[in-house]
């Protein structure tokens, strides 16, 4: 009985493994059939369901668009990274307990930071933002369980936390305050980049940077900015936003590649007294707009253009590229170029002399008239020269018709040949004619030549020649008859290497002959001591040049002037070409007075900054060797070690945590940096590489740094508004 029983105990056990273990075999295969089905027939749609859980859609990363530079390497333009602040709710490292615990006095930091709102709306937002994901993650759950495929929009990912952008030391700051201090999957706390153009010296030469879109992306919309738009830009890359471990991270697919750098022949200094001195002027005499153009004679650099237009009264701000859109008649400094014609055809000498009488003379039915012509005063005879000196459009009409009246074609054709209608290509985008000189021919068609248009071409009427063509004639004269083309862009620079750069470009290498030239020279120094341009004399440096006086054409008549004054300084060695002109001034017109005195203000500003050696005490040799050269930097490490090699020394001034290099003339004397100070950027010139970097970067701005040694100069001038963010480039040696 008992083995019976045995035996059937037996066979039950061995029935039940059998059913295990095909209950088992079934259960693996449904396993294989169901990972079979998903892979292979239902994988794609798991699979983007997936990523749509995990991954954002592909993004674009925007580069950093490429600066514009002055001369001296100083920022006219550049990009500061600006961030949009906003909480992921649903970041599965984000704990209730914590987030309540700390709520408060988050709230209580973001208000007294950004005090656009209270504390008490900071932390509604805060909670709603929570309760909000616990209502989609519910909802979320239902769906899944009703295996529902209705879309949820999820609202709490994506909560801003505070309203406007921040920059870079903002949002450093931010990332230290109470629960935002943790890792970004346990707060949530994620940004959004996006970047703004600055203008580190404001509007200075506004019109000429140019300006780009509201919307960054868009690119620039006039000026260099618009220009240079393709390279400035650089080429975005891509990027996804995936989760990982609970938290968002941006996986990079395409590196971006940044803007290249434009660096302009822009002076800052020099651009700073061209505005302020058209600036007055134009305020002065009510006028509608004026231009005022600075050319370097041996180079062709243009070291400033302004161009101000008239918003309001007694308001002017960059408008129009006047320097190049000016396209109206250039009046008496079109004199010089018909007296350079002339001499060189051997048509006159400077002391022939010209019967002049009561400054009217009447040709085929029309009168010319010189500027003094209601005196009634009869002056009988002067010589070409008096007649350029003082200006008389009577001397000058004579002179050319008795070359050219009967082969006006001659005349003309000899303007072209100096170059004065070349079709040049600017720096600067333009429009239709404008930047292009207009002298027509006589068998021109579609602009007939009359009887009275030689005369009257003669002293700048009935040709359209803009400021840019005249500023550059005038340097030709200054630089020995070789003309130039003037240009503003002088290289591309990438990481800090030349890609591109510009050099001179000959439009004219021999204007004229050289006996020309010098009386040309001549006359033109004689119209700033004994003529119409005796207002722009200096005290302390010889000028020369031309003054111009037209008549605007208007509604088939005439309305206002535009008066001019265009000239090179020193005269016995020019380095600097100026062109002024201003647009309806109010008052009686005057190339001298007006235009005149803004070149001489310009002019004597170069002079005494750039042209003139100023003599310096030299150092006693029996102190000098005794003296240690100091670097600028922190005053408490400079006391230790002054005191430690027992040096004497002394202040200059109040005392400031920070020094400048200071005096060494009779022994040290040590000058405070007035320059770190909250809001401006400090001076860090003379200092060494670690305490400029050390100063900088604790003002918030991105340092770049080339060579070794002492500081020699910084991109952003020391003492200038901070802009956190900013990107300054130091040079040492």
């Amino acid at each position: 009985m008992a083995k019976k029983s045995e035996g059937a105990v037996k066979n039950v056990a061995i029935s039940r493994y059998g059913w295990a273990t095909l209950f088992m075999s079934l259960v693996f295969i449904a396993i294989l059939v169901f990972i079979f089905k998903i892979k292979y027939s239902e994988g794609s749609v798991w699979r983007e369901l997936g990523r749509q859980e995990t991954v954002k859609k592909d993004r674009e990363i925007q580069p950093n668009r490429g600066n514009i530079y002055a001369d001296d390497d100083r920022l006219l333009a550049t990009s500061e990274p600006l961030y949009g602040v906003y909480v992921d709710f649903m970041s599965e490292g984000i704990k209730q307990d914590t987030l309540m615990k700390y709520a408060t006095p988050l709230s209580q930091a973001l208000a007294k930071k950004f005090p656009d709102r209270t504390a008490a709306q900071y932390k509604r937002i805060i909670l709603d933002g929570w309760d909000l994901s616990r209502k989609e993650l519910a909802e979320i759950k239902r769906n899944k369980k009703n295996k529902s495929n209705k879309k949820i929009k999820v609202r709490s990912r994506y909560v801003r936390i505070i309203r406007p952008d921040i920059n870079y030391l903002e949002l450093k700051e931010l990332k230290t305050f109470p629960f935002f201090n943790q890792r970004s999957n346990r707060s949530g706390l994620f940004t959004e980049e996006r970047t703004m153009r600055l203008k580190p010296f404001g509007r200075l030469a506004g019109r000429t940077v140019g300006s780009i879109y509201k919307d960054y992306d868009a690119g620039g919309t006039s000026g260099l900015e618009l220009k240079y738009d393709s390279i400035l830009k650089g080429v975005p890359g891509v990027k996804t936003r995936q989760r990982v471990q609970g938290r968002w991270i941006d996986v990079v697919l395409e590196e971006p590649t940044d803007g290249v750098d434009v660096k302009t022949t822009l002076n800052v200094d020099m651009q700073d007294m061209a505005e302020k001195a058209l600036y007055n002027k134009l305020a002065e005499t009510k006028a509608e707009s004026g231009v005022a153009i600075v050319m370097e004679v041996a180079t062709g650099e243009i070291k400033a253009i302004t161009n101000l237009d008239r918003v309001s009264e007694g308001v002017y701000a960059e408008g129009n590229p006047n320097a190049f859109s000016y396209m109206s008649e250039p009046g008496s400094t079109f004199k010089t170029v018909s007296l350079m014609v002339a001499l060189e055809d051997g048509v006159v000498t400077p002391e022939e002399e010209v019967f002049v009488g009561n400054g009217l003379f009447e040709y085929k039915g029309r009168i010319i008239k010189d500027h003094d012509w209601r005196k009634g005063q009869d002056k009988g005879s002067v010589t070409i020269a008096r007649g350029m000196y003082s200006s008389l459009n009577v001397v000058i009409a004579k002179m050319i018709l008795k070359g050219y009246e009967n082969n006006p074609q001659k005349y003309v054709q000899r303007i072209h040949d100096l170059g004065l209608t070349k079709k040049i290509e600017w720096d600067v985008p333009l429009k239709g004619k404008e930047g292009t000189s207009v002298i027509r021919f006589p068998d021109d068609k579609g602009n007939p030549w009359s009887k009275t248009t030689l005369p009257w071409m003669s002293f700048g009427y009935e040709t359209q020649v803009p400021p840019i063509y005249m500023l550059m004639f005038y340097n030709g004269i200054a630089n020995n008859g070789k003309m130039i083309k003037p240009f503003i862009t002088k290289s591309f620079v990438k990481d800090g290497k030349i890609e591109t750069e510009f050099e001179t470009e000959v439009i004219n290498p021999k204007l004229c002959s050289e006996k020309t030239l010098n009386q040309v020279k001549d006359i033109l120094r004689g119209v700033v001591t004994d003529g119409t341009g005796k207002a722009v004399n200096s005290e302390y440096f010889p000028i020369s040049g031309k003054t111009g006086t037209a008549m605007i054409a208007a509604r088939g008549g005439y309305e206002g002037y535009y008066v001019s004054f265009c000239g090179y300084f020193p005269s016995d060695n020019p380095k600097y070409t100026c062109f002024v002109g201003i647009r309806r001034p109010q008052g009686s017109p005057s190339g001298g007075l007006m235009p005149g005195a803004v070149f001489k203000q310009i002019a004597e500003g170069i002079y005494k900054k750039n042209l003139v050696s100023t003599t310096v005490k030299p150092i006693k040799d029996t102190v000098n060797s005794l003296i240690p050269v100091l670097k600028g930097g922190s005053l408490k490490n400079t006391e230790i070690v002054l005191k430690g090699i027992k040096q004497s020394f002394s202040f200059t001034g109040d005392k400031f945590d920070w020094v400048k290099q200071g005096s060494y003339l009779e022994g040290i004397s040590l000058e405070g940096n007035t320059s770190v100070k909250k809001g401006l950027v400090p001076d860090v010139t003379g200092m060494g590489a670690r305490d400029a970097i050390y100063l900088l970067e604790n003002a918030g701005l991105r340092v770049t740094m080339v060579g070794a040694g002492k500081v020699k100069q910084q991109s952003i001038p020391g003492g200038s508004t901070l802009i956190k963010g900013a990107t300054i480039k130091i040079e040492l040696n």
